[in-house]
């Protein structure tokens, strides 16, 4: 079993808040609101993640994730840039998810 993050999204709505990064890493409870999405996933076996990234501020995710070791993991990260949506982006993972199923 294979895990993605969709890590993209400008977060227009949580401005001012985003304008010094992305809206995944805001942190909610002194963590950012996608580390619990990775916990969540780590927590249910699933160990191989790929997190998408979108154009905003896709250094800081990689920054603060690496390459997952320290949350026991093994990131993957697959860039969408511009965001062309959901289906867009599931689609871009398709190489990563190969044959296995994935959540």
């Amino acid at each position: 079993m294979k895990g993605i993050i969709l890590h993209g999204g400008a977060g227009t709505r949580l401005r001012p808040l985003t304008f010094s990064g992305p809206k995944q890493l805001i942190p909610i409870a002194n963590k950012p609101v996608s580390q619990y999405v990775l916990e969540d996933l780590r927590d249910s076996g699933v160990n191989d993640i790929a997190v998408v990234l979108g154009e905003t501020y896709p250094e800081l995710v990689r920054e603060y994730y690496g390459d997952g070791g320290r949350f026991n993991v093994k990131i993957t990260y697959i860039y969408q840039g511009k965001p062309l949506g959901i289906a867009h982006a599931l689609g871009l993972c398709e190489e990563f998810v190969g044959q296995d199923p994935f959540i």
